[in-house]
């Protein structure tokens, strides 16, 4: 057992047991305690202040990368917002040109007496909602059924064509898409201009093909312009035009069906490089391609298409 103190009590003549120290030593190290962990504090901060962890430096970098990469995020969702709002004009004009009718305008499901989605709703408000849903539902139907069946009608109509739905090229890749139909500047003169058809880039001698069935209606050889020109004639309105070529494959009055042959690309008349310049008129109209080409390609690479088309703002020719 340890020693215990006793001290001397002179008021009140007695001895009792010294307890103040154990208190002063308890109360030191309270102190020490607290004086501990205020400084573990303080050197914490400073350290954090001066100098970072790993995972801080990550996390700081990451940020600075956002930082300048969201202006471009911002912009590329503005293109983006044209693109689908462009998408919309176009699906249009493809009903419109191609089909002789309307495209269907469907409602959006969500935008129909929406509701919260908590635990809250009624077996009636589901009911209710699910009802108006499959009402939108059978409302979108009916307007793709009497467009499709209106298309039917078109199609078996005497004396119909097919509209010119197809690639002109027999070997084409996305990145070959130019300059389509509206203002760009001339490559010669760098002002701008009405451009009235698609340049397609690609190597001299490729071979260029009918869209469509149809009549040759015109073969004109020039150094001027447009230069060598095929016209083909699709009827039902329909007419495609094929300039700036090499060599013809055809001669005027020849009857030619889809994919075959009637030249080669090159650079006659006014032409900045090897291309070819196509163009689709309905009654005389200039029509942009680009709506035409859904039938050869995947809609991501049409989705593609659109946009090297509309960004492009320099033409070839």
């Amino acid at each position: 057992m340890g020693r215990r103190k006793y001290v001397f009590d002179r008021d009140n003549v007695s001895i009792r047991r010294d307890e103040g120290k154990g208190r002063k030593i308890l109360m030191l190290i309270l102190k020490l305690f607290v004086i501990s962990i205020f400084l573990t504090v303080v050197y914490y901060a400073l350290f954090a202040l001066f100098f970072s962890t790993d995972k801080e430096r990550a996390l700081k970098n990451e940020n600075r990368m956002l930082d300048r990469m969201y202006p471009e995020m911002e912009k590329k969702a503005e293109l983006l917002d044209a693109v689908v709002e462009g998408l919309k004009i176009r699906d249009h004009e493809i009903y419109g040109d191609i089909f002789e009718t309307e495209a269907p305008d469907l409602d959006r499901i969500l935008d129909v007496n929406p509701m919260p989605l908590t635990d809250s709703i009624g077996e009636e408000n589901i009911v209710t909602l699910t009802a108006a849903k499959a009402d939108v539902l059978m409302r979108s139907a009916g307007k793709v059924e009497d467009n499709m069946m209106r298309i039917f009608e078109i199609c078996s109509q005497e004396g119909f064509s097919s509209p010119p739905m197809f690639l002109p090229l027999t070997d084409f890749s996305i990145p070959m898409t130019g300059a389509s139909v509206g203002n760009k500047v001339n490559p010669f003169y760098k002002v701008i201009g009405e451009h009235e058809g698609i340049d397609f880039m690609s190597g001299i001698g490729s071979e260029v093909v009918a869209v469509a069935d149809g009549t040759v209606s015109a073969v004109t050889k020039s150094r001027k312009g447009p230069g060598n020109v095929v016209v083909i004639d699709h009827g039902n309105g329909y007419v495609t035009r094929y300039a700036h070529l090499q060599d013809i494959a055809v001669v005027r009055g020849r009857q030619v069906k889809r994919g075959t042959v009637i030249g080669y690309i090159g650079m006659s008349g006014s032409s900045y490089a090897p291309h070819l310049h196509y163009e689709v008129l309905k009654d005389g109209e200039i029509c942009d391609p680009v709506n035409y080409f859904f039938g050869s390609v995947t809609p991501a690479e049409y989705s593609d298409m659109l946009v090297l088309s509309v960004v492009t703002g320099q033409s070839l020719d």
